[in-house]
């Protein structure tokens, strides 16, 4: 009766519970590690049925990078509100990303740790979500400058480097949180908060730090 209903049951749901095995197994067990035997258990079909579908292993770690990847940039998106002032803008942001990557950390170890470790195509899959969300957060920091100067006084090259240094920051603080009982989304949030916004509203007000002479 299983098998009658699973062919029963309509394409896109069927890949969702595919995909959402895929991305525990993978996350859980790391994607050499993961065999498509376990996946297709999971999920409750055969494992012919998970290589129709998707085709082959890679191609289905590719997909689930894409999946994961795109619900992050989602929720980022989502939980910044336009009318906020700059402050709160960036902390919605941040509290948004850390509050994601806590309720999916199986897709967040696929991202972070996965994607990462077994060069291409997987690195290039995660490339465009990072690339995205630099330029979510690079314009959060021109809003920034602009709210603090008519005339910004940051230049378009600071603004690049500083959104880099502020997702890179992110990437292993969520990793770290991730990994350390009892710390929370709010808490993580608050932390790269104060490690980045008094130097940012330092810039924002001309009284950057300088390197000693010589």
């Amino acid at each position: 009766m299983g098998a009658v209903k699973s062919k029963r049951m309509p394409r896109a749901v069927r890949e969702q519970q595919m995909m959402d095995a895929a991305v525990r197994t993978f996350g859980q067990r790391g994607y050499r590690a993961a065999s498509m035997d376990e996946i297709a258990e999971l999920a409750g079909v055969s494992k012919p049925l998970v290589y129709l579908y998707l085709n082959s292993k890679e191609d289905l770690f590719s997909a689930c990078i894409r999946r994961e990847a795109n619900a992050l940039l989602e929720a980022v998106r989502a939980g910044v509100e336009p009318g906020l002032p700059a402050d709160g803008q960036l902390w919605a942001g941040l509290r948004a990303f850390f509050l994601h990557t806590a309720e999916n950390p199986d897709g967040w170890s696929v991202l972070h740790r996965q994607a990462r470790s077994h060069g291409e195509p997987f690195v290039s899959e995660l490339g465009g979500m990072r690339d995205e969300i630099v330029a979510f957060v690079t314009g959060l920091i021109g809003a920034a400058a602009r709210e603090a100067h008519s005339d910004p006084a940051l230049a378009d090259r600071d603004v690049a480097g500083l959104a880099q240094a502020l997702v890179g920051a992110a990437e292993s603080l969520a990793g770290w949180a991730n990994d350390t009982p009892d710390v929370s989304a709010k808490e993580a949030a608050a932390t790269l908060m104060n490690f980045a916004w008094a130097g940012l509203e330092n810039l924002m007000h001309a009284r950057p730090w300088q390197p000693p002479a010589g």
